[in-house]
């Protein structure tokens, strides 16, 4: 059998007149996109479009919920209770829902954004939150968690198909996590580097952390980020990489 992986990106994260990222361009590229629902990124307009490209270039389409953030980008650690995160969740599902049903195509998934993803990656209380509120509205969408997380435990418990998370420009810690934006080496711009290294974690399900750690991750999605100057470039040349080493890049529901 071979091996498969599914290609993600963040997307739908410009606002008003600010531009962010290369959606259409990297919509070619990807299996399985994340839009972001207003509360970190993204608004109506901005939604609506993205989800109509995703829909007519056959993307796997994914709700992208985040903290109520925008002028941090969701990226900003907030105090909240479990049932603030149950029910942020569920609206942020529902907006993006609403144009997915315009467009007569399923969501596919739920990938939790910035802060939100990394609370709920270590803090099982969220994390149960995120879950629950995917299952209640919507048992058949599949959970994107940080692989080997507490969001990826919560959403088996819950009987939902989860998605083992891993990136592929971000350091990881010891413990399996991901290095905090905040800390210096947190994400990774050799591009040589950053692809073998993705190689790696979907052909030999582990990766080095920043202390030399060898961390085991199981690779089902790997994130690229396409809002970077080079991004595209980046995309092409994984894609080209993945390819060569007998990778089949698949959308998770196929």
């Amino acid at each position: 059998m071979s091996m498969r992986i599914d290609l993600n990106s963040d997307l739908g994260e410009s606002f008003g007149n600010y531009v962010i990222g290369n959606d259409e361009e990297i919509l070619d590229l990807v299996s399985s996109a994340n839009i972001a629902c207003g509360y970190h990124a993204g608004d109506h307009n901005v939604m609506q479009r993205t989800v109509t490209l995703a829909a007519q270039k056959g993307v796997g389409l994914g709700a992208h919920p985040g903290l109520p953030d925008l002028v941090g980008f969701g990226r900003r650690y907030i105090e909240v209770d479990p049932k603030d995160v149950y029910n942020m969740v569920v609206y942020q599902i529902g907006a993006l829902r609403g144009f997915a049903d315009l467009q007569k195509i399923p969501l596919q998934h739920v990938k939790p954004h910035g802060a939100l993803f990394n609370m709920a990656a270590k803090d099982r209380a969220v994390a149960d939150a995120v879950a629950r509120a995917v299952h209640d509205l919507d048992s058949s969408l599949i959970l994107f968690g940080l692989a080997g997380s507490e969001l990826v435990k919560a959403g088996k418990e819950k009987g939902l198909s989860v998605a083992e998370e891993v990136f592929a420009d971000r350091t990881y810690q010891g413990d399996g996590s991901l290095t905090p934006r905040t800390m210096d080496g947190a994400v990774l711009h050799d591009e040589n580097d950053v692809i073998d290294r993705a190689v790696r974690m979907v052909k030999e399900n582990q990766v080095e952390a920043v202390d030399g750690t060898i961390v085991p991750v199981k690779a089902d999605t790997i994130c690229v980020h396409g809002d970077g100057p080079k991004a595209l470039a980046f995309v092409k040349q994984l894609r080209q990489a993945f390819m060569e080493a007998g990778i089949e890049i698949r959308r998770v529901s196929d």
